[in-house]
């Protein structure tokens, strides 16, 4: 092994033990440690003494021990035991006790998150995506979420048509929530640093939530971005993608009890109802929500699924 490889892994075993403990890369694991921003992302989430917040992630405590000088209850859901029993610690006799309400394990296996009115979070960077779907869909609607994302992740988030990073994800969150990027953060921010910066988005719910199947929608999305350059029409020619919509359609019939003509042909169906919409020369790097919302009723209405 060469020398300075050496020195490199003796230095970072040198800092975990001095900081107490070693962090699992597998659970993604960076401690925000600038006070600065821990207090911006207090702030930005506008806590009341009657909220009860949610923290996923929260590692040794540094933002949660802040949460829990505003808030009435904060919820948190920490995956490793280790960091979980630094933060019973940190709590133990003093004032914050009976305000935490500690949960250890995997808050993705959890089938439905506790109540709360406001998120507030350092996520590990690989749930990040499923987080945001568990936020949004979950049943009892909250004021908002304060979310810290790897950079390039939160600017997906709020990407606009047109924009580079614009794809499904930017839709479905859109489609059920305002979203806006309220503050950069760089790696050095984070102990031990990640290998990019990150961004904190602030993520409001719709209220009311949009009266649509949010699978539906996101298995046309799926459809219209696997080739987000292509035409509309280009991507629902595929023979892959006509033939489920055909099992589908199909299922539908015999449900309403419909018989289907002999010379039925999904592809000219799909065809006319994107030529009826003018979808069929658009990208979908351009359309917006509403646009997805009206594509999404002209199939449906034409009895066709996507789920």
């Amino acid at each position: 092994m060469p020398l300075n490889t050496k020195r490199k892994k003796a230095t970072e075993k040198s800092r975990s033990t001095k900081q107490g403990l070693r962090f699992n890369k597998s659970f993604g694991q960076h401690i925000l440690k600038n006070a600065l921003a821990v207090d911006n992302m207090v702030e930005k989430a506008g806590i009341y003494p009657s909220d009860r917040v949610l923290e996923i992630g929260p590692g040794t405590g540094n933002l949660t021990m802040k949460l829990l000088e505003k808030a009435n209850e904060v919820v948190v859901f920490e995956i490793d035991h280790r960091m979980a029993a630094e933060l019973e610690k940190r709590v133990q006799g003093g004032p914050f006790r009976n305000k935490l309400s500690l949960h250890i394990g995997d808050v993705l296996k959890c089938e439905e998150l506790p109540h709360f009115t406001v998120c507030v979070s350092n996520l590990p960077y690989k749930i990040s995506s499923p987080i945001v779907n568990k936020l949004l869909l979950h049943p009892q609607q909250f004021r908002c979420a304060v979310l810290m994302f790897q950079q390039e992740f939160a600017r997906r988030l709020i990407a606009k048509p047109g924009d580079k990073l614009y794809c499904r994800l930017s839709v479905n969150v859109q489609l059920l929530a305002d979203v806006r990027e309220i503050m950069s953060v760089s790696r050095n921010s984070f102990r031990p640093p990640p290998k990019v910066d990150s961004s904190v988005v602030m993520i409001k719910p719709r209220h009311p939530r949009p009266n649509i199947n949010f699978k539906e929608m996101d298995g046309l999305l799926r459809i219209c971005f696997s080739r987000k350059n292509k035409t509309i029409s280009s991507e629902f020619k595929q023979n892959k993608i006509l033939e489920l919509l055909e099992k589908n359609f199909r299922s539908f019939c015999s449900l309403k009890n419909t018989v289907l003509p002999q010379d039925f042909n999904m592809k000219s169906k799909v065809g006319n109802i994107l030529q009826d919409g003018n979808f069929a020369d658009k990208r979908s790097r351009n359309l917006g929500t509403n646009d997805f919302l009206d594509l999404l009723a002209r199939f449906n209405t034409e009895g066709i699924h996507f789920s």
